[in-house]
């Protein structure tokens, strides 16, 4: 449902890739106000056996985008720096960036388990799983999150899911999002900052993920730190919209030196590859021990790293003859989405299913392809109101009224908080002032040394003085 034409899948991009296109920041991610103080978040019921019950469709259902190409703003563009172009908000999605990127958080059930694991081997299948787990919930999500502006924050508190977490739009120039979640039983903290690198092929858009994410398991004194992979927007002129994430993930062990490498596989000329994921864990002598594979939209298997050679070595065996039964018609490389040879994963002999994807809800298709955890990022009702920040992005009152169904409303509002914005940047420039970022700090890693954003420490004190005007 959302537009197979080029705008729809430049939106699409910009969801996927944490940037945005409009002359906004791009934002962080982060988390929401505690839900076992009884408050409904908006759409959501009351309380059942003290867990809230999260709405599960948001107030109108997403706009058509057919009657608007992005081709028309783009041909206007070429040489432009991609991060400078303003698009329409009918290209959005009822999202801040820092509340898309918080969709990280969805299966936090697989860090408890990792956190509840003896053996480091099963921990770090836990972790892999998790990382790959994060971006799963890109697919098909053709509506761009809008940029968070400098100083916006979010957070997200689910005492089901067992995690707070906070996020704040740090930079504006580059746009870098911050955030830092925590376990509620003090297992585990995960924290990054994410600023994402754009280059525009023509007919598709690349974003390299620039930042760290660290994920410290506190109850083994463990650290894990990676990068996400590249994510690939195809047909963003025109034609049916489709992404594919390619590159190595590598997952370290700071503590044990342990290694997880995982290649995310490019499609290949016959989609044989589409969507997959491959790889193996390994001690600091590089000695395999375990094999994972799936695909980043479904699901995630380990196996013994012998057999599943051995089934690769079969598998290639098979494939290099039916190309050879094939006919190529064109050496010519074609945009459009391969069909792979199958929907589903081949389950190898052994294998043990460490993570699948949760289905959509049915009227997904409808709610800009959300997953149920997305539906209830932006929820809100009077009593949340009085306790979070005024820079949380659920009282931005351009994607509130997005997520009404007001387009004409939400343009003017975004249009209206961008000049804002710029006003503000004139102001200090001629001052000489210089922003000061509220919970986060720049610093090194810990544990890479690569530059990072760390959490200040205070945000929960709920202690909100002082705050930019920035709605």
């Amino acid at each position: 449902m959302v537009g197979s034409e080029s705008e729809g899948s430049l939106t699409c991009l910009e969801a996927v890739t944490a940037h945005s296109f409009e002359e906004n920041e791009v934002p962080v991610s982060s988390g929401k106000h505690r839900m076992s103080e009884g408050k409904d978040c908006g759409g959501g019921d009351a309380l059942s056996n003290g867990i809230k019950k999260h709405r599960t469709s948001l107030p109108s259902p997403m706009f058509s985008r057919n009657d608007f190409s992005i081709w028309s703003i783009l041909r206007k563009c070429i040489g432009m720096e991609l991060s400078k172009i303003t698009m329409p908000v009918i290209f959005n999605e009822p999202l801040s960036f820092l509340q898309r990127l918080t969709e990280y958080m969805e299966h936090t059930y697989l860090i408890h388990k990792a956190s509840s694991l003896s053996d480091p081997v099963e921990r770090m299948q836990c972790v892999a799983a998790f990382a790959v787990s994060a971006v799963a919930s890109q697919w098909e999500r053709t509506g761009k999150p809008f940029n968070p502006l400098l100083g916006e924050t979010y957070e997200l508190v689910r005492d089901d899911l067992g995690f707070r977490l906070i996020s704040e739009q740090v930079s504006h120039h580059p746009p870098i999002s911050a955030f830092h979640a925590e376990g509620l039983n003090n297992d585990f903290i995960f924290h990054g900052s994410i600023y994402p690198k754009l280059k525009f092929w023509g007919k598709s858009v690349e974003a390299e993920p620039k930042g760290t994410i660290t994920l410290e398991l506190l109850d083994h004194n463990e650290a894990y730190t990676w990068t996400n992979p590249t994510c690939c927007v195809h047909n963003i002129i025109v034609g049916k919209l489709w992404i594919e994430q390619y590159g190595n993930v590598e997952i370290i062990n700071h503590k044990t030196g342990d290694k997880c490498v995982l290649n995310f596989k490019p499609c290949g000329l016959f989609g044989k590859e589409l969507h997959k994921v491959e790889g193996y864990i390994q001690d600091k002598s590089k000695k395999k021990l375990c094999a994972l594979y799936g695909k980043w939209t479904e699901c995630l298997y380990s196996v013994d790293p012998a057999t599943f050679d051995a089934y690769k070595k079969n598998d290639k065996k098979n494939t290099e003859e039916k190309k050879n039964s094939k006919q190529t018609s064109s050496s010519e490389e074609s945009d459009e989405m391969p069909v792979p040879d199958s929907e589903s994963v081949f389950i190898i002999p052994g294998s043990v299913l460490l993570w699948r994807i949760a289905p959509r809800p049915p009227n997904s298709a409808q709610m800009y392809n959300f997953t149920s955890f997305a539906m209830v990022l932006n929820e809100v009702d009077k009593e949340m109101e009085s306790v979070i920040p005024k820079t949380d992005c659920r009282l931005r009152p351009d994607i509130r009224a997005m997520e009404n169904g007001e387009i004409d409303l939400a343009s003017e509002e975004k249009k209206r908080l961008e000049e804002k914005q710029r006003a503000a940047r004139k102001n200090r420039s001629k001052s000489e002032e210089d922003w000061k970022t509220r919970w986060f700090h720049q610093g090194p890693n810990p544990y890479s040394g690569a530059q990072d954003w760390i959490y200040s420490g205070s945000y929960w004190d709920r202690n909100y003085f002082n705050l930019p005007d920035i709605y």
